[in-house]
């Protein structure tokens, strides 16, 4: 199973999340999306939910000389959050890595007042939150986003993905009270490997899709 794209992946989510909307699973909920291949998804699902649409910003922090290899993330000026598993067996220590945490941290608020402006975080204690991205590799981004998330006192965490790598979206249970996804493929390889149409997220997608969802009608999801 591949998705044509990000769209399609984010309706397969909705009607998933849709399922659990009308059996009152999701109460009071608001949706934050994961910039930027998360935001695409999400819209299908807020649209669907007939909820809020917001992002949250969050860095991956990359291993020195291979930035696509993530073995920590940050999120707001929370301190990072570092796979130590992965610190240990490369003899890497935080130090080292203050310079590429800075670096990041510096894209995060950048990336942050592009997509959000001057608008105040999004209230969300107490609240069902919903959080999106387009799939889930090492997790490393998703559990700092959960992490920082719970510390605001939302009621309840759902994290919703089209696919991820099956010991990822295993690990993640610990960490959310709720794990959707659809597809957990034994062979998962990559995120990009699920979509037939992968290209990168631009920074001008994400405020357009922000800025339609924000000027489109909402209904209240639909109760059981």
């Amino acid at each position: 199973m591949r998705f044509h794209d990000r769209r399609e992946a984010g309706q397969e989510l909705a009607a998933r999340l849709m399922e659990r909307a009308s059996g009152g699973d999701l109460p009071d909920p608001f949706l934050l999306a994961l910039p930027r291949g998360g935001v695409p998804v999400a819209a299908q699902v807020a649209r669907a939910l007939g909820v809020p649409l917001d992002v949250l910003v969050v860095r991956k922090i990359g291993l020195p000389g291979r930035p696509e290899t993530g073995i920590g993330a940050i999120v707001g000026d929370d301190p990072p959050l570092f796979d130590r598993r992965a610190l240990d067996m490369l003899g890497l220590d935080e130090d080292r890595l203050l310079p590429d945490v800075a670096r990041e941290r510096t894209e995060l608020h950048r990336r942050a007042l592009l997509y959000r402006g001057d608008r105040p975080p999004p209230r969300v204690e107490g609240r069902t939150v919903i959080l999106v991205d387009d799939g889930l590799a090492t997790g490393a981004t998703a559990r700092a986003a959960l992490r920082h998330l719970r510390r605001l006192r939302t009621a309840r965490l759902v994290l919703a993905v089209p696919v991820s790598a099956p010991e990822t979206a295993a690990e993640m249970e610990s960490e959310a009270d709720d794990v959707v996804c659809p597809h957990r493929p034994p062979d998962f390889r990559a995120v990009g490997h699920w979509y037939e149409d992968f290209e990168q997220v631009s920074d001008d997608e994400v405020i357009e899709v922000l800025r339609e969802h924000d000027a489109s009608p909402r209904t209240s999801p639909r109760k059981g």
